[in-house]
């Protein structure tokens, strides 16, 4: 799959094109019903698939402050999409200056002399260009200029998670912060994962006989609620079971919230200024302070047998 950082960077050459647009965070099952769309639009066409998303979040240009935690960074969704049979991702840098274009001026600058659309494919809420004025319907009026179509795909799918609330990304946000990463691992389609660089901690794990991998997290990353969760732990292209914990490490007056991964029965790990990646598959308990640390080890033996036991070990 080939992956672009602007405009400049599609090929001179470039072709026709089956296009969809959007932020594309986590890349849930809603998501995957377009983008699955325009995969299967595209080989009806005999044309490449292009996904465009934008960096930074469109919200924290218009809004600064206001960028939302992510469900997973422009490489992870870049390789989700590779594994929907997506042939091109663009990534647009979303300025100030961007963020002023005109519903018209996107659609003419991005979709036709660019990309040289054939076919877009949308959900049926997409907006676009300055202050979000741009409609699917407008989209479509445009199209009849343009020589494209535009096919309007219902990304609503829903469950159990959030009470049968349709699947979005803010729903995923909401169960993740709420540490509720079974309704999350529904929508996703898969656990929700928290990628980062292995830094030195205190090494009090190492020193209780559970090491874990202390992970400098990505920046706005949306981090589950302190607590002890059952998944895994993959570093060097090895995905090992592993007991997550997430918190301030309250038994020892800690301040700062850390994400830990322990990869069960493995105590010769060396992962220091590795990037690995953390997948939450399901909740085991909440944060808490023992009277005493014969208590913690007690209570940890106990995370790691039923981690063992959720992960089918």
């Amino acid at each position: 799959m080939q992956r672009w950082r602007g405009l400049e960077d599609i090929p001179q050459d470039w072709g026709r094109s089956v296009v969809t647009i959007g932020s594309y965070d986590g890349v849930h099952r809603g998501h995957q019903l377009i983008i699955g769309r325009a995969v299967e639009r595209a080989r009806e066409l005999s044309v490449p698939s292009v996904v465009v998303t934008f960096d930074p979040h469109p919200s924290e240009v218009v809004r600064p402050g206001s960028h939302p935690p992510l469900l997973a960074p422009h490489h992870r969704r870049a390789e989700l999409m590779a594994e929907l049979g997506v042939d091109a991702v663009l990534i647009l840098p979303f300025t100030a200056e961007f963020s002023k274009l005109s519903p018209a001026d996107f659609i003419v600058k991005v979709l036709v002399d660019k990309l040289h659309a054939r076919t877009v494919v949308e959900g049926p809420n997409f907006r676009f260009g300055h202050r979000a004025a741009g409609t699917v319907d407008y989209l479509a009026e445009l199209g009849a200029t343009y020589d494209y179509d535009v096919e309007v795909v219902d990304l609503y799918v829903s469950g159990e998670a959030g009470g049968g609330e349709p699947f979005s990304s803010t729903l995923t946000r909401r169960l993740v912060a709420a540490g509720d990463v079974e309704g999350a691992r529904e929508i996703l389609g898969r656990p929700h994962r928290v990628e980062g660089i292995v830094v030195r901690g205190a090494q009090r794990g190492r020193e209780l006989g559970f090491p874990t991998a202390n992970l400098e997290t990505l920046p706005h990353t949306a981090i589950p609620a302190d607590g002890v969760y059952a998944g895994w732990l993959t570093a060097n292209g090895e995905r090992m079971p592993a007991a997550i914990s997430v918190g301030t490490n309250p038994q020892f007056d800690g301040v700062e919230r850390t994400v830990e991964g322990y990869a069960i029965d493995r105590v010769d790990l060396d992962l220091y200024g590795l990037h690995v990646a953390i997948d939450f598959f399901a909740y085991v308990r909440g944060q808490e302070k023992f009277a005493s640390v014969d208590d913690l080890l007690v209570a940890m033996g106990r995370d790691v047998q039923q981690c063992r036991e959720l992960l089918g070990m």
